[in-house]
């Protein structure tokens, strides 16, 4: 008798369980959609903290590089000169607009003039404007200036004068850049230069009416030895700067 009972046992199964109840799965829905909304706004507060601002006025090519296709050009004011008509003694042949070489930024004003030297001896202005041409392809650097100027004294415009070149950093964005070629490492001008420059400088310097402190070395914005020779021989800096015939000063004017 007993070990028919045992058997009986062993042959019944055991009690089947019920499942999750319409209330346990409510709640655990309701957990659900709570941890997928947590999740969304995370994210979002991630997103919008390490979201890139708004581009801003500084065209700097060290930090932002310009697109050509949204410049713009401001409205004249009573204020401001704009630029004059290309002489013709000064050979116009443009740079293609690139963010290398020619931006297309519109400069809005001229303060002053900033002289450079081209840094690579023996070289002529066409080469030089070339090679700020070819920066749209080589991709290089960002560099280019509003004049250059050979050792034979041709002058070519490579940038207009109402346009921003990448030459003399913050300055870029208020002065007109000049390039003079030199024959050697001194980088002293020849004479043909030397008066190419004299008449370029003094044809800017009646136009937009400016001063002795207007007209400037690279080395005098940025510290650099350039121009080589005007930097190591400031007396003959001097000396340029007597070369020319300065606008009225509006103090003296009052």
């Amino acid at each position: 008798m007993p070990s028919t009972l045992r058997s009986r046992r062993s042959l019944r199964r055991p009690p089947r369980r019920g499942g999750p109840s319409a209330i346990h799965i409510i709640i655990l829905l309701l957990k659900i959609n709570i941890a997928v909304l947590t999740l969304v706004l995370i994210s979002q507060l991630v997103l919008s903290f390490f979201a890139e601002p708004e581009a801003t006025a500084d065209h700097d090519p060290s930090t932002h590089t310009p697109s050509p296709t949204v410049t713009a050009t401001p409205a004249p004011t009573p204020d401001v000169i704009g630029p004059p008509a290309t002489p013709e003694w000064v050979q116009e042949n443009l740079l293609d607009i690139n963010e290398y070489s020619r931006p297309g930024i519109a400069l809005e004003q001229v303060n002053g003039v900033v002289v450079h030297y081209t840094g690579n001896p023996g070289t002529t202005a066409e080469q030089n404007r070339s090679y700020f041409n070819n920066l749209a392809q080589t991709h290089e650097t960002y560099a280019s200036s509003n004049f250059v100027i050979g050792m034979d004294g041709t002058i070519i415009l490579c940038v207009p004068m109402d346009e921003v070149a990448y030459c003399t950093g913050e300055r870029n964005y208020d002065t007109l850049s000049i390039e003079v070629c030199h024959p050697d490492d001194t980088g002293e001008f020849t004479q043909e230069a030397y008066d190419a420059l004299v008449r370029l400088v003094q044809f800017l310097i009646d136009h937009y009416q400016l001063q002795r402190e207007d007209i400037l070395r690279h080395y005098d914005v940025m510290g650099k030895e350039c121009p080589r020779w005007f930097v190591e021989h400031p007396e003959d800096w001097q000396a340029f700067l007597d070369e020319f015939t300065y606008a009225p000063d509006p103090e003296d004017a009052a």
